[in-house]
């Protein structure tokens, strides 16, 4: 991914020439079960730009239906990684998104128009996203989560500085997807980065749960909000169900956040914590450990090292 977003227009396009028949082998567009044959006939590449993160392409494909053909469904090569269908109505609003993870076809299409998607269907979707966005695929999530518990474990705290962060990046979370608040992905990653490094090594220096720290969490949760926005606007949500998508996505995120809580008391919490050896070869060494990969993506997403 690297070396290509390194390419120049004209060297991403050859690059993608050469790729040509192994990217239409793995997308598949099949009219009432008969394979639609497709072919690329627009090709759209952004230019360099910022190479730490995704560069954006435009492909455009075409086939003929065959006549009386009443419902397309789209799928694809799992390797290709998750696929977004979104599906747009006579005003150009989408009526129906999906999120496709692991090449799994999508709704039938009907090619007349009028695909929609039931509120409640959104909610069970977007339950999942969230949480998956947290549990396996957010490691920064995660490690800031882990951060929060080490210096206490005791669920009262915890779960003031859990329920801080929750509300902050909801905030932020929603005002985004509602266009109301933006930043740049090359500001927000960098400051989450940052956040992590903050909450390990403050859990180095000192022992106690100061009463200003949930605020301090809170103002972070502003930051993770909008990373997680950057996540959301990419999958896209329904007009129709702007807000059971929004709300659920909010409850995956907290569902995973909770996943990570309930894994760390299992592992070490609930026999450990107690212990007056805690802090010197939990909490210590793992903050350490947080506080150098937290470190290390800084300088990644800032461009300090390549």
């Amino acid at each position: 991914y690297d070396d290509l977003r390194l390419l120049d227009e004209a060297g991403l396009a050859a690059e993608f020439e050469r790729f040509r028949p192994r990217f239409l082998q793995g997308v598949r567009l099949t009219a009432d079960g008969a394979d639609v044959p497709l072919e690329v006939v627009g090709v759209e590449l952004d230019p360099v730009g910022d190479t730490d993160f995704a560069r954006l392409s435009r492909l455009q494909l075409s086939g003929p239906l065959p006549a009386g053909a009443e419902n397309v469904v789209y799928s694809f090569d799992p390797a290709f990684g998750p696929s977004v269908i979104r599906v747009p109505d006579a005003q150009g609003e989408y009526s129906y998104s999906a999120y496709l993870g692991d090449g799994s076809p999508s709704e039938p299409i009907p090619v007349a128009g009028g695909l929609t998607v039931s509120a409640g269907q959104v909610f069970r979707d977007y339950i999942g996203i969230g949480f998956t966005h947290i549990v396996p695929k957010g490691l920064d999530h995660i490690l800031f989560v882990v951060g929060l518990f080490l210096l206490s474990p005791r669920l009262k705290p915890l779960l003031i500085q859990i329920t801080s962060f929750t509300v902050a990046h909801s905030v932020t979370l929603a005002l985004a997807m509602l266009g109301l608040i933006s930043l740049p992905a090359s500001i927000v990653e960098p400051l989450i980065a940052a956040s992590i490094v903050f909450i390990a090594v403050e859990n180095l220096v000192t022992s106690r749960l100061s009463p200003w720290r949930p605020f301090v969490v809170f103002g972070f949760g502003l930051l993770h909000g909008l990373g997680f926005a950057g996540v959301l606007t990419a999958i896209g949500l329904s007009p129709a169900h702007f807000a059971s998508g929004l709300i659920a996505f909010n409850v995956g995120v907290e569902a995973g956040q909770l996943a990570v809580v309930a894994a760390c008391y299992a592992l070490f919490g609930a026999w450990f914590s107690d212990r007056s050896w805690y802090r010197a070869r939990v909490t210590m060494p793992m903050s350490l450990a947080i506080a150098c990969v937290a470190v290390w993506w800084f300088a990644e997403r800032t461009g300090l090292v390549a």
